[in-house]
């Protein structure tokens, strides 16, 4: 898979100065670090929805856009594949390969209740929502894009399955 994101991201840097008018990836550029940060919030959203209703399909397809996206953000910050996999690998030596780093010290119990799995999804889709909603809430991202943007589908979700 490395080598894939490589090969990625090297295409990406290669388009990012062509012609806006027939690249994504250029038009991306051009809009800059704020335009690409929404396409990947979205992609990110849209990934966890459809893993929440069960459409793998659409979880593979969205995560190759997500992937892509990811790709045109790190070249745009500087970042290349290579720096992420270092610090995957400092973590794995950490944690394991399986684990990600805890925010704080202090971890909550788990609550081991039997649920259906209806209640499951409700809660899972309830907190995608709550996370949507603070990422765009948050006083770090651009409130022109934050104000006129939330994805239809986003909306459905969280207005209709409460």
């Amino acid at each position: 898979m490395s080598d894939s994101l490589e090969r990625l991201y090297l295409a990406v840097i290669a388009a990012k100065d062509l012609d806006p008018a027939t690249s994504r990836t250029a038009r991306l550029f051009q809009r800059g670090p704020s335009k690409m940060a929404k396409k990947l919030a979205e992609e990110a959203i849209e990934v966890a929805i459809d893993a929440v209703t069960g459409n793998s399909d659409a979880v593979v397809r969205e995560s190759a856009d997500l992937l892509y996206n990811l790709t045109v953000l790190w070249a745009s910050a500087g970042v290349r594949p290579d720096d992420v996999w270092r610090e995957m690998e400092r973590r794995e030596h950490l944690l394991g390969i399986a684990e990600k780093l805890p925010k704080s010290a202090v971890k909550l119990p788990k609550i081991s209740s039997p649920r259906s799995h209806g209640d499951q999804l409700s809660r899972l889709r309830a907190a995608i929502c709550a996370s949507a909603i603070r990422a765009f809430s948050s006083e770090s991202l651009p409130r022109a894009w934050i104000a006129g943007w939330i994805p239809v589908r986003v909306k459905k979700t969280c207005q209709n399955k409460k």
